[in-house]
């Protein structure tokens, strides 16, 4: 990650990023922090965290930890108090934190659901919801979301997962609309399969990710890096007409219908 003065799509920008201690997370807030954002790194664990501000730091950006438990309004809107004490604005946020475990229906519980609706879809809401009025101070901002392509195609045991995922995005369209005025654009990014630590512990053999990856056309896993990219247009001025949006970053993934029509004759 370099950092190219003349080219900073992000200079002079603050930016809060939830979940960013490693993952897409990271991915992310180095993407941002390359174009001239300060980032907050808002994440549970604070030796996570504190390896991507030195990541940032040393490529020559500016980036700060928070660490933090999404699981009250209050404690959301401590973050971004925090935020403008450091930096004394807020132009971008991005709810990237995730609760994500497989659990079959049968093995459901109140407990499991409350958890996966509190950190995927509540603290998003909190967290558009502490940023309008420091946005509107600015003449508007970004809020982003990263969701998943289990909103829109089934994946056994992601159930849970898949209810918050498709929330956030009915969200997403419901708060752009609510925003449009005063400038703050809503939008999310739906990555797919993409080289994490939350996909390693999976631990799929090489047969399972060999087909897997079958299903991608482009046949390739994603980077995080990949997703901060695709977040870097909606939070930059390439980005600013649209609202109400979520880009699925999946390598083609959702384009065919059916696995069975990717075959081709010899």
């Amino acid at each position: 990650m370099q950092t190219n003065e003349n080219s900073m799509r992000l200079k002079g920008r603050v930016a809060i990023i939830t979940g960013a201690g490693r993952g897409i997370g990271r991915g992310i807030a180095e993407v941002f922090a390359r174009e001239g954002a300060s980032v907050v790194v808002a994440t549970r664990t604070a030796s996570h965290g504190l390896n991507t501000v030195a990541a940032i730091e040393a490529a020559g950006g500016r980036g700060h930890l928070i660490q933090t438990e999404l699981g009250s309004e209050t404690e959301v809107r401590r973050i971004v108090d925090a935020t403008i004490d450091r930096f004394g604005s807020l132009d971008i946020v991005v709810h990237n934190a995730v609760f994500a475990q497989i659990r079959y229906l049968a093995d459901l519980d109140d407990d499991f659901l409350d958890r996966t609706y509190a950190v995927n879809v509540k603290a998003g809401v909190w967290l558009t919801k502490a940023a309008i009025e420091p946005m509107r101070a600015r003449g508007g901002g970004r809020v982003l979301f990263t969701s998943s392509v289990t909103a829109r195609r089934a994946m056994r045991g992601a159930a849970a997962y898949a209810i918050s995922k498709a929330g956030v995005n009915g969200f997403i369209r419901s708060a752009a609309l609510e925003l449009a005025a005063y400038q703050i654009t809503v939008n999310g990014i739906e990555p797919g399969i993409i080289e994490t630590d939350a996909l390693a512990k999976h631990k799929f053999t090489a047969e399972q990710m060999q087909a897997i990856l079958a299903c991608v056309p482009l046949g390739r896993k994603g980077s995080p890096h990949d997703i901060g990219e695709a977040m870097l247009y909606l939070a930059s001025a390439g980005g600013q007409y649209v609202t109400g949006q979520t880009i699925i970053v999946d390598g083609g993934m959702m384009v065919p219908e059916n696995g069975a029509f990717m075959m081709h004759p010899s």
